[in-house]
């Protein structure tokens, strides 16, 4: 089979290797899409603390299975099964997990880091997906492509569920890209009363106006963004604040157009060796608010993603705006790095 294997900061290359035979539990699946995410770009040039090249990455998967291992039909599984899969992988015993709190799972593994990914023909499924019911099968209704999109709505999902987004609320989402899109939908599907978008990019704006039409787009390069948002409140700042864009200045800011009681979710992780923002914890403390990390998903909030894209309240297929195959994967990334893109999928 081909796979596209990550060998060194830069450096990926296209080879070929044995068709792989799965071990006990294992399953392994024709991979039909493996969606890029930011992360496999920022891998693809500075590497990660948790990959040991050589690596196939992509953790975006939704294929079909083609064998199984011993024992992996106990799951319910047979030849033919459509699937996605769960990116993280929790170890299902450490405290974390035991308090029903996955996503903080101590001992966490993930598809494309400690595991070969989806940039391949095949991918082997290991067993603990299996035990920690990672493996979801996809309706009828969805493409491929749109299942491998699971994932990152997955993680979407985490974090407006940390951050409490429900009906009535004013939601601020900054950073026009696929997951602020899917912010600004999935904001819409829990009852939220208007969702502002902001971003600083005005092509990237004008695209995911377009694509998810939120209820007031706000170019941060033009105005002042706290002082636009108390203008849309009457003053009174968003309930949330989703902050989907990897951005000292935008975090730091945030607190200023957040209303009393309100939840800023610090979303987008900062790149490696970024200056920390500097809060004005005062806001913090005379507003009252609260201030959530956000970090992956767990494979309930996967299988419930797959569902809201399939019964139509998050849709993601117009999100997908370039399909390429695995030998153009370069070609992929350059996209994501200049906007021109909103969501990229690889067609093994």
């Amino acid at each position: 089979m081909k796979v596209l294997r990550y060998r060194a900061p830069g450096v990926v290359v296209l080879e070929e290797t044995p068709d792989p035979t799965p071990g006990p539990g294992e399953v392994v699946l024709r991979v039909h899409n493996c969606s890029l995410c930011g992360t496999d770009v920022k891998i693809y040039h500075h590497g990660h603390q948790r990959i040991v090249p050589p690596r196939v990455l992509g953790h975006e998967i939704a294929g079909e299975v083609v064998l199984l291992g011993e024992g992996a039909s106990a799951h319910g599984l047979q030849v033919g099964d459509r699937v996605q899969l769960i990116g993280a992988i929790p170890c299902g015993s450490c405290r974390s997990c035991r308090d029903e709190l996955p996503t903080v799972c101590t001992r966490f593994e993930a598809m494309g880091y400690h595991y070969d990914g989806g940039f391949a023909e095949f991918v082997t499924v290991p067993a603990k997906v299996l035990d920690v019911g990672g493996l979801h099968r996809i309706p009828d209704s969805l493409s491929f492509a749109e299942a491998s999109l699971a994932e990152p709505l997955a993680c979407v999902l985490n974090g407006q569920e940390l951050a409490r987004v429900g009906k009535g609320d004013d939601v601020v989402v900054v950073g026009a890209g696929p997951v602020g899109c899917m912010h600004v939908r999935l904001a819409r599907a829990r009852g939220a009363n208007r969702v502002l978008l902001v971003e600083l990019d005005a092509a990237r704006l004008e695209l995911a106006r377009r694509l998810v039409v939120p209820d007031e787009a706000v170019l941060g390069a033009d105005v002042d963004v706290a002082e636009r948002v108390l203008g849309l409140t009457d003053g009174r700042g968003a309930d949330v604040v989703l902050l989907a864009a990897a951005s000292a200045p935008a975090q730091q800011q945030a607190l200023h157009y957040t209303a009393p009681r309100g939840r800023v979710s610090l979303f987008g992780s900062l790149p490696p060796g970024s200056a920390a923002p500097v809060l004005d914890t005062n806001l913090a403390h005379y507003r009252e608010l609260t201030i959530v990390g956000s970090n992956s998903s767990h494979p309930g909030q996967n299988a419930e993603a797959l569902g809201l894209i399939s019964s139509g309240a998050v849709p993601v297929a117009d999100l997908i705006t370039h399909t390429l195959p695995l030998d153009r994967i370069v070609e992929g990334i350059r996209l994501v790095e200049s906007r021109q893109a909103m969501k990229v999928t690889i067609e093994p």
